[in-house]
């Protein structure tokens, strides 16, 4: 008897168990004993005779309300445009970029945002009839000044992240650094000296690599804490 534990074309993580008993299975897909998981991040599918999972790969696709990081590449009079990592250029008008009424006759664009600026800015919309349309408006959004941005694949950031958060708040708290992640897998890191900043790329190039594997956490852990420690002595 076999039962299959997930909906089928829902989006599972590494890890995530699909289904127990004697089943066929295909490509995304492991088998640990009687037992199921998916060996990527992609879309199940139950095909009735058999199941997979359907690895998401390739540019990010925007969708409304992502926090994504963006590179500002052009600066137009009353706005930006912004590269997401995505076929599609976001724009950023200027009556989303601050909550300050924009004068355009008075106010300069560049002294927002410049050429080159790594900016932290929110899906608005995006049906690609037209490009996709950004703010950072709201708080907490905006010019990130410092740090590092890496980019991963998109379709990893669910497993960087972790469930409910654990993965990328263990990595923060043993590298003391802030770490914001965006859904286009851009990654901004900040610690207090080069090498926090460093063991904290290492151990998310690390989580990318080896997404697929099980006991991850625990060996990401191993590894930072031994860091720590070696720091100590």
């Amino acid at each position: 008897m076999s039962e299959i534990k997930v909906k089928n074309h829902e989006i599972v993580i590494p890890g995530d168990l699909l289904g127990e008993g004697t089943i066929k299975y295909g490509e995304g897909v492991i088998r640990r004993g009687n037992s199921y998981f998916s060996s990527i991040v992609g879309l199940f599918q139950d095909k009735g005779d058999f199941i997979q999972v359907k690895a998401l790969k390739g540019k990010y696709l925007p969708r409304p309300g992502d926090l994504v990081i963006g590179k500002v590449v052009e600066v137009g009079l009353t706005n930006w445009i912004v590269d997401v990592g995505s076929p599609y250029s976001a724009v950023l008008s200027a009556n989303n970029a601050t909550e300050k009424r924009f004068d355009p006759v008075k106010d300069d664009t560049r002294r927002i945002f410049n050429i080159g600026d790594m900016i932290l800015t929110k899906i608005m919309s995006f049906d690609r009839t037209r490009d996709p349309q950004i703010l950072t408006n709201e708080r907490g959004l905006g010019k990130l000044r410092g740090g590092r941005v890496i980019e991963i694949e998109a379709a990893h950031i669910p497993r960087v992240i972790g469930k409910k958060g654990t993965m990328i708040n263990m990595v923060k708290r043993l590298t003391r650094t802030q770490i914001i992640t965006g859904q286009n897998g851009r990654i901004w890191v900040q610690g207090k000296n080069v090498d926090d900043e460093l063991k904290a790329i290492g151990s998310i190039k690390k989580i990318e690599k080896e997404a697929h594997t099980q006991g991850l956490t625990d060996r990401i852990r191993e590894m930072l804490s031994i860091n720590q420690t070696e720091e100590e002595v």
